[in-house]
């Protein structure tokens, strides 16, 4: 094919494509979904150009195209911070608030079993070999044992770096089973939510009771803020889905499964972004021998009531960005 051909063939998709890049043409879904298929089919004329050897000034304009698109679509972009501190500042809280009802459901389901069961537990410590393994009890022995060699040392900042992602795959692990267990009718994210918090329940009660409860509250109240919290949020996203199943109202039920799963897939987001930090705080705050005990109790009550704070009152103003 000729250049002159070629240019004809192709000089609308350039033209189309550098008026997206230069901002002629006002953002919508339309244009932000061409973009990456203009992209790319420059990025392949362009080869080919060079490989006909086509004149110097059409290949260094579609270099300048390919460069501008590239520019556009992989580097940082104002607009996504934006997005995120609106996500922030405003959808997540909100989101939250307007689904308190499964927020509070999920609450019952997950604390009122952890404080039952760890209060029995403190009061009667052979009770949680009902709920835990033995070797798993021994091993929490271990843990928290304040003699203990392992819980508290200054770990290789290797080793720290490679518990954070143990963490992040754990918790971020329970999470989405709490919430994609909402996909059975709700009944997927009822046994997590009551399974988690008899577990956590019987680890707590039964460490108290043997009287490493210091080290094993000092440890967990600097991350539980955001980690417990994070595993209710995911409990009411998927009770969300499982409501929507259940009372699918003047929908079908995949019409209001759909609906349901826009709204509880910002709390998800939501949620992983606090098991993140969670995992941050787990494994370079809260393992840490250096800090005091008072002082981890302090923080952690902070990050409690800063949690407590956001939900309840964020993005309350006016909507962020608007």
């Amino acid at each position: 094919m000729s250049q002159r051909l070629f240019e004809k063939r192709y000089d609308g998709d350039w033209q189309t494509l550098e008026a997206i890049l230069d901002d002629q043409i006002r953002h919508s879904d339309s244009t932000s979904a061409s973009l990456p298929i203009l992209y790319r089919r420059a990025c392949h004329q362009l080869a080919i150009a060079k490989h006909r050897r086509y004149s110097s000034q059409l290949i260094a304009r579609l270099n300048q195209i390919v460069l501008k698109g590239h520019h556009r679509l992989y580097q940082y972009s104002p607009r996504f911070q934006t997005r995120w501190l609106r996500f922030f500042a405003y959808d997540f809280p909100r989101s939250i608030r307007s689904n308190i009802k499964y927020v509070w459901a999920s609450m019952a389901l997950f604390y009122l079993p952890l404080f039952i069961v760890g209060f029995a537990c403190y009061l009667n410590g052979d009770l949680i070999y009902s709920a835990v393994e033995p070797e798993f009890v021994a091993l929490f022995e271990e843990m928290y044992n304040e003699d203990a060699e392992k819980f508290g040392r200054e770990r290789a900042s290797d080793t720290d770096w490679l518990m954070f992602g143990h963490y992040i795959q754990n918790n971020i692990g329970i999470a989405f089973r709490t919430f994609a267990g909402g996909i059975l009718f709700g009944i997927g994210s009822i046994f997590f939510l009551i399974y988690n918090g008899l577990f956590i329940g019987a680890v707590a009660g039964y460490v108290a009771q043997i009287g490493y409860g210091q080290t094993f509250f000092s440890f967990v109240i600097g991350h539980g803020a955001f980690e417990l919290t994070a595993i209710v949020f995911s409990g009411a996203a998927g009770l969300k889905l499982g409501f929507s199943l259940v009372d699918p109202g003047e929908y079908r039920r995949l019409v209001a499964l759909k609906l349901a799963a826009k709204e509880a897939i910002v709390i998800v987001y939501g949620a992983t972004l606090m098991l993140i930090i969670a995992a941050v705080l787990e494994a370079f705050w809260s393992s840490s021998s250096i800090v005091p005990v008072e002082i981890k109790f302090a923080v952690g009550a902070i990050f409690w009531l800063l949690v407590i704070w956001y939900c309840s009152f964020g993005g309350r103003a006016e909507r962020y960005g608007s």
